[in-house]
């Protein structure tokens, strides 16, 4: 299919829609538990979840849907991120079967208290917004740590992005810390903070990439101060 709406192509968005359906299977299969709850829960709200921003994205804002889809090692990501894109996809993988291989499985983690399973679901919550604030706001958020030239990148610093530099990396911490909380998941959780302090790691490159190489975000870190956390870091 070579038709294109907004310059973004149709092949593109069917395809990264069916590729999130691989989700539930993935997750039910591995945890050998067809009727598991917790797992139900997750697939089906990671799923929904990222149907609806890609299809957000496809109609509203094309150059930024194709922006997410460049491999790593486009032109201009920097080559040392290269490695760290490559290695979050991989712990991101892992990092989804590795829960219900524990929770469910092999039940390597005793069970979680029924309040952890709640605060762990309410997690999902500002993760969700989080994400889909920051690419409403953001037309420049690439998976890849590199300046768009191609795009007349410039600084963002309205909505979400007016409290925290990186708020999807924010996002991103919600959502592993409190999906292994919901499905009960030891293993899931310290693979999810290490994933988490790769991402904090990532924004300190990125954002000497940026003092750099884009116009006013020096002074952009003046007016926003936190990196990652409000009012800590």
């Amino acid at each position: 299919m070579s038709k294109e709406k907004n310059g973004a192509p149709v092949g593109k968005l069917l395809f990264a829609l069916a590729f999130m359906l691989v989700f539930p299977p993935l997750i039910l299969f591995s945890a050998g538990n067809y009727l598991w709850v917790e797992g139900w829960i997750f697939s089906l709200w990671l799923t929904v979840f990222c149907m609806t921003v890609i299809i957000y994205l496809y109609v509203k804002s094309p150059a930024l849907f194709a922006e997410r889809f460049k491999m790593p090692g486009s032109k201009g990501q920097k080559k040392w991120d290269i490695f760290v894109t490559i290695f979050l996809g991989l712990g991101f993988f892992c990092w989804i079967i590795i829960m219900p291989l524990d929770a469910q499985r092999f039940r390597w983690t005793m069970s979680f208290p029924l309040w952890a399973k709640i605060a762990g679901g309410l997690l999902l919550l500002p993760a969700q917004y989080l994400f889909t604030r920051s690419f409403m706001d953001n037309p420049y958020a690439s998976g890849l740590v590199r300046i768009q030239s191609d795009r007349k990148q410039h600084v963002v610093s309205t909505g979400v992005y007016g409290f925290v530099r990186h708020p999807m990396y924010l996002g991103a911490a919600f959502l592993f810390i409190g999906a292994p909380l919901l499905m009960g998941s030891l293993f899931g959780l310290a693979l999810g903070l290490l994933l988490t302090l790769l991402l904090a790691a990532r924004s300190a490159g990125e954002e000497k990439m940026l003092v750099n190489e884009l116009d006013g975000y020096e002074d952009y870190k003046k007016k926003v101060k936190y990196r990652l956390v409000p009012f800590i870091w």
